[in-house]
């Protein structure tokens, strides 16, 4: 048996995790410059490592959880990240360093999917709404990151500090090894056959194709707008990451309002309104020409990020409960692809033509995800609620 409340409490922990993991790289980059003695293109290299890891991680989770539990996943996971953290304050060398990348983005791959299905199969009737407040938890660790790091840089060296950062996933840790999970779903055997059936659920798969959308917007939003603020705009650096934060912060409030406001309207009305928020988000960063607009326009788009992944992957819950790990596998994996295939459009687009026409890329993918929810709600309005 187990308690939900408590079941709750361990998923907010493991996104707690993904948050800090997700922006691992961004807040110790000059770290391991100066450490390394490597060039930023090196450093960079990184950066292609940690995706390959969450993806590594996406795929695997599903299958796992649904044979093995959600306990099994949560510590196997924990016990990755905490390493990671270690071998990126200790390694001895560049290779090593790689590695413990590619082992935090995989631990935190597959924490980021195992919650969000454990939300989903704990939630009865107001699935969206605790995923929506599961997100608040992301965002949190997202923020928490730098701003531990930048309060105690000055006192302590990054060693100590990613070493002590590492050090206290103990905390969970030990709360997934005490608490009680739903039990597995399936009792013996990995449900192959299954799975590949659920690959060709075709309303799965465009479900996929939301959060493929909405994927990739929220990463090239990551990746590319300090560079559009700065080249396009004219802010300086230190600004146009100023005005980035914007729209972590909306969307972590938005994600915290939308755990009531699912409860009171229909997730799709809700979703549809965020979609028309982040869409204006596009119009204003497009148009922007201070920092004030630019603020304006990525809190909107934090908000128009919002509602996707809980609504859509609450769907996903409530018609692939069976093997509702397996199903998150999918969707999720389907959307890191979309992270990947738009990010490297706007590198093409941006070589190509500037990095002018970054927001277009960000107005046209929200009216291309907005055509495909509307084809999802058709195909699924008489098989769930919607």
């Amino acid at each position: 048996m187990y308690k939900k409340n408590l079941v709750f409490a361990a998923a907010c922990l493991g996104m707690l995790l993904f948050g800090m993991v997700f922006l691992s790289l961004g807040t110790v980059f000059t770290f391991i410059t100066s450490k390394y003695g490597v060039t930023e293109l090196t450093a960079a290299s990184l950066a292609s490592l940690l995706p390959i890891g969450i993806l590594a991680g996406s795929v695997v989770f599903g299958p796992v959880v649904d044979r093995f539990g959600y306990k099994i996943l949560l510590i196997v996971c924990s016990i990755c990240i905490l390493v990671a953290f270690e071998g990126i304050a200790f390694a001895g060398s560049f290779t090593v360093l790689q590695l413990s990348f590619l082992l935090i983005g995989f631990g935190g791959g597959a924490i980021n999917g195992g919650t969000n299905a454990l939300v989903a199969d704990i939630s009865s009737e107001e699935k969206g709404a605790n995923l929506s407040l599961l997100g608040v938890f992301f965002g949190i660790g997202a923020l928490g990151m730098p701003v531990v790091l930048g309060s105690l840089a000055k006192t302590y060296s990054y060693e100590s500090i990613i070493a002590g950062i590492g050090l206290t996933i103990v905390i969970p840790l030990v709360y997934f090894i005490v608490v009680g999970f739903p039990s597995p779903k399936v009792a013996q055997g990995f449900p192959i056959k299954q799975s590949f059936t659920l690959i060709k659920e075709s309303a799965l798969l465009l479900m996929g194709f939301v959060l493929f959308f909405e994927s990739g917007v929220e990463g090239i939003v990551g990746n590319w707008t300090a560079k559009y603020l700065s080249e396009g705009v004219g802010l300086t650096i230190e600004n146009a990451l100023y005005a980035l934060s914007a729209q972590v912060i909306a969307l972590t409030i938005t994600r915290l309002v939308l755990g009531f406001l699912l409860k009171k309207l229909p997730s799709y009305i809700v979703l549809y309104i965020c979609m028309a928020v982040g869409t204006v988000g596009s119009v204003l960063l497009l148009t922007a020409t201070s920092m004030t607009m630019a603020i304006i326009g990525l809190a909107f788009l934090g908000v128009g990020f919002a509602a996707t992944f809980p609504v859509v992957l609450g769907y996903v819950g409530n018609m692939y409960s069976a093997l509702s790990g397996t199903a998150f596998s999918i969707a999720i994996v389907i959307a890191l692809i979309g992270n990947t295939l738009l990010n490297y459009l706007v590198g093409v687009i941006s070589n190509s033509y500037g990095i002018a026409k970054f927001p277009v890329v960000l107005l046209i993918s929200f009216i291309a995800m907005a055509i495909v929810f509307s084809v999802v709600l058709k195909k699924i309005s008489s098989k769930t609620k919607i």
